[in-house]
């Protein structure tokens, strides 16, 4: 008897060994929206990877860009699902930080796309673009692009949302230092003083903000004539405006992004330059992270003198000008998403 109790405990212990070999580790990939194309390419790119590593991943979305709430009940149900880790695209980046923290102290990775938390630490690693890089390669490409009349430029900033996401912050700051402008809080949008900025509006990152931001910046000075968008759908929108009026030849849109519109967008004369991105890279990368995470207890390490891990920007434009590194519409479209 006590021979048989003992074949089926190590039965037992061997088929639990088994069953828990066979369970495949579970990812989460958590996006600001599933419409924009930048993280339609990200769950692509996660989705690619897991299943060539034979990972579960598990993919969530907020309705819009901002809907916090959707984010923090995804992140929940992860932790719930027992997730190994978590892939976050932020619309808050700072009220999020407690759902975050509540993963963490979980026992999950939580790895920051794009958007870096704030503070940036938040999250056990970012894999992102040098967003302020990006930033600074299209306004050192404006101001370039202006010469001498760029110490006359009326500029309006078309920024994501009123919380200031960090990329958002990112990009804006690193446009007006590229352009020549001083800066005020590096860590905020909106209070600088240099008289060229006519000023600052919203546009929730996609078409229709875009093109009703412009509307109110060309209703406080209708002689804009340097744009600045969050991403490539804004700027389109912001393009529609300035069409209505017939001042869409004599003014100058730059962006970021890099989505195969956009850079069509640059070839076709609406976005003078954009600075790419590359959202499947990071997405995969991510998941390649979380399985080592699930494996051998080892988070990621951020590129060196950098706090997060540097997935790469190009500007793209085909009117390059001197001092500025860029590649073509061609390059740029053999190397888009979207």
């Amino acid at each position: 008897m006590k021979k048989l109790l003992l074949t089926t405990i190590a039965g037992a212990a061997l088929l639990a060994g088994a069953a828990q070999a066979d369970e495949k580790v579970t990812a989460c990939l958590i996006t600001k929206t599933d419409t924009n194309p930048f993280f339609v390419k990200m769950k692509e790119g996660a989705t690619a990877k897991a299943e060539e590593l034979g990972m579960e991943l598990k993919s969530f979305a907020g309705k819009i860009d901002g809907d916090h709430e959707t984010q923090v009940a995804a992140i929940e149900t992860c932790i719930a699902d027992g997730a190994k880790g978590i892939l976050l695209t932020a619309s808050d980046t700072s009220s999020i930080v407690p759902a975050v923290q509540q993963a963490r102290d979980a026992g999950l990775v939580v790895i920051a796309l794009d958007t870096p938390l704030s503070p940036i630490d938040a999250a056990d690693a970012t894999f992102a673009t040098d967003n302020f890089l990006a930033g600074e390669l299209i306004g050192q490409w404006a101001a370039a692009s202006l010469g001498e009349e760029a110490a006359n430029a009326k500029i309006a900033m078309l920024d994501l949302g009123v919380s200031q996401p960090t990329v958002g912050v990112l990009r804006d700051q690193g446009f007006l230092q590229g352009f020549g402008i001083d800066l005020g809080d590096p860590n905020k949008w909106g209070d600088e003083t240099d008289p060229r900025i006519v000023g600052n509006d919203v546009t929730a990152g996609n078409e229709e903000g875009g093109r009703k931001a412009m509307e109110n910046l060309l209703a406080k000075d209708p002689m804009i004539n340097v744009v600045y968008t969050i991403n490539e759908p804004a700027a389109a929108g912001a393009y529609e405006a300035l069409k209505s009026i017939g001042r869409e030849n004599d003014v100058l849109i730059v962006s970021v992004d890099g989505g195969c519109p956009g850079v069509q967008n640059v070839k076709d004369g609406v976005i003078g330059a954009t600075s790419q991105q590359y959202p499947l890279m990071m997405a995969s990368l991510g998941v390649e992270a979380i399985k080592k995470w699930a494996d051998e207890g080892v988070k990621p390490e951020p590129t060196p003198g950098k706090a997060f891990f540097d997935t790469g920007v190009a500007l793209v434009t085909d009117k390059p000008v001197e001092g500025v590194e860029s590649i073509d519409t061609t390059e740029g479209t053999n190397l888009c998403w979207g």
